[in-house]
């Protein structure tokens, strides 16, 4: 069996998983931050925490890059920068801005860790070694599947920086606690930072054009959109004053 084999039962399979995860949270919330539970191992500090969940997407996008058999193009070399904006960032820089001392279980990390080992071995060997010859040669940059993939990616990525920079705000050491967040996309959304996210790879999967990249857009969502939920509830349970137009996750409709 070659890899491109194993790659694909790992793709086509993990989208099974990507359905039964969508169906199970809406009925089983995922144990972090507001919503931590005991019972799910120990609990680690939460800027430790983020570091080892994500710097596996980091790291290991960055190693498929560096043994990569394809023939160097800028545009695989743009294709890790953007990769990186993201994953470099919430890896190494996102942790150490966080002011809350939340923990997070240990099963939670290694939940985390196994996804974005599988996703960045679907997303890095499809991009550097499974891809079509010539699938992204220079003149991929100027192809307007590209460029409006960047735009999109480019919307959801300052839609997740500016929530998360809202809430950041709200951080108060001497009254801890969640407060309700305004402005921003808060204005439409309870979740906005999770809108974001999903935006940001739909970016990806269209400047990719690629099936990896879809994958990546399904799982997205079905980890978000019933975490969504489960806050927007959250919200309206504890907050009376609750702003009633605000949907979980997609403006106007969800």
């Amino acid at each position: 069996m070659t890899e491109y084999q194993i790659y694909r039962i790992v793709l086509f399979g993990f989208l099974g998983v990507a359905v039964v995860t969508f169906i199970s949270l809406f009925f089983i919330t995922a144990p972090y931050g507001r919503h931590a539970k005991k019972g799910w191992g120990p609990l680690i500090p939460n800027k430790i925490a983020w570091v080892v969940m994500e710097a596996p997407a980091s790291l290991l996008f960055f190693l498929y890059f560096i043994i990569s058999d394809k023939s160097m193009t800028a545009t695989l070399i743009l294709l890790q920068l953007i990769w990186q904006i993201h994953y470099f960032h919430r890896s190494f820089i996102f942790p150490f801005m966080l002011k809350s001392d939340e923990k997070v279980s240990l099963s939670i990390i290694v939940f985390g860790m196994i996804f974005n080992s599988i996703n960045t071995y679907i997303q890095g060997r499809w991009v550097y070694s499974f891809s079509p010859d010539g699938a992204y040669a220079a003149g991929w940059l100027s192809d307007p599947r590209f460029i409006i993939g960047v735009l999109i990616f480019a919307a959801g990525f300052f839609i997740n920086k500016q929530s998360d920079a809202i809430t950041r705000k709200l951080w108060d050491p001497l009254k801890p606690g969640y407060k309700i967040p305004y402005g921003g996309m808060y204005r439409f959304l309870s979740c906005p930072n999770y809108f974001g996210e999903i935006i940001t790879w739909i970016g990806w999967a269209v400047l990719t054009w690629s099936f990896a990249g879809l994958f990546f857009v399904i799982w997205t969502a079905a980890n978000l959109v019933p975490r969504a939920r489960s806050n927007h509830r959250w919200y309206l349970e504890n907050f009376p004053d609750y702003p009633k137009e605000r949907k979980a996750i997609i403006p106007f409709l969800f």
